[in-house]
């Protein structure tokens, strides 16, 4: 089966210098396929986008550690993700999918590994089956673990969604802001509708990510910074960024890291926001335990 590359082999280096201890709040692993297979549901079938390729990418765009997220590709078999994890030397941490069946002693061995949420998808596109009730049993068994959940889904699912995150008894992260439509400024249906959501939910945070699949207008994203820009002054404390490298399915219009990383000024105009955005906030999810100088 032919793999697929959605990745640059040539990131540019971004003018932006990230704070000191930034985390890339949001990225993947892909394999390596010989020791960690793909899933035979998989939506997708990647090259192989390993640790070392993560690794030297963060170096590369400035960052100091990475929260990685487990690719659809993989199932809910998080041997790829805990292994990045474990050659992080302590740099990353991870948000894992589960089979609603696992027992508590896989959760505690995922703990162990250092993950330190799970993650639900409701795209149809990359997922057969997304059981809400069974997703509730396992968010209220991850709450002794000190865990949050991470949610995705697109803008239209919002309302749909909306009583079953209620029920959610953990903190919630929302990956790319619920795909928003940001064509029509922070004004628009979508955005209105997505902030007024978290402005009633304090314990929800959200990623402010993923221009590269946002943004009608492409480079320079005029159109995404315009929509986010203000979310991320109103939500500052409850928001996070990442490159969402290697970017699944987006071969066929790869974008440029180091592009994305000089976003964030723009994003994020003041210091302030730039280290809430970078440091604080993913710490406080991640790294409770640890206190960044």
């Amino acid at each position: 089966m032919t793999r697929i590359r959605s990745w640059t082999l040539s990131p540019s280096r971004p003018a932006f210098v990230p704070p000191p201890g930034a985390v890339d709040a949001h990225c993947h692993v892909f394999g390596p396929e010989a020791d960690f297979p793909f899933s035979p549901k998989a939506k997708y079938h990647p090259e192989d986008a390993g640790p070392e390729k993560l690794f030297a990418l963060r170096d590369h765009l400035g960052f100091a550690r990475n929260v990685i997220v487990q690719a659809s590709c993989h199932g809910t078999d998080n041997r790829a993700t805990l292994n990045a994890i474990a050659k992080s030397d302590g740099r990353a941490r991870g948000v894992a999918v589960v089979d609603p069946a696992i027992s508590d002693d896989g959760l505690d061995a995922l703990h162990e590994g250092g993950i330190r949420g799970v993650r639900f998808n409701f795209l149809k596109r990359l997922v057969d089956d997304a059981p809400k009730d069974r997703f509730l049993e396992v968010a209220r068994r991850i709450d002794r673990l000190g865990w949050h959940v991470v949610i995705y889904f697109e803008a239209d699912l919002l309302d749909e969604l909306t009583p079953f995150m209620d029920a959610i008894p953990t903190d919630i992260v929302i990956d790319h802001m619920g795909r928003p439509d940001v064509s029509h400024g922070p004004d628009g249906a979508e955005m209105q509708a997505f902030r007024t959501f978290l402005r009633a939910r304090p314990h929800v945070w959200t990623k402010v990510s993923c221009a590269e699949r946002l943004s009608k207008q492409g480079p320079p994203f005029d159109d995404f910074v315009e929509s986010v820009a203000p979310l991320v002054e109103e939500f500052q404390d409850r928001v996070l960024w990442g490159t969402d490298w290697p970017h699944p399915n987006m071969q066929d219009a790869i974008p440029d890291d180091g592009a994305l990383v000089d976003l964030i000024p723009r994003l994020a105009p003041t210091p302030a926001l730039r280290t809430k955005l970078l440091v604080d906030n993913p710490m406080q999810l991640y790294w409770p335990d640890e206190r960044q100088a």
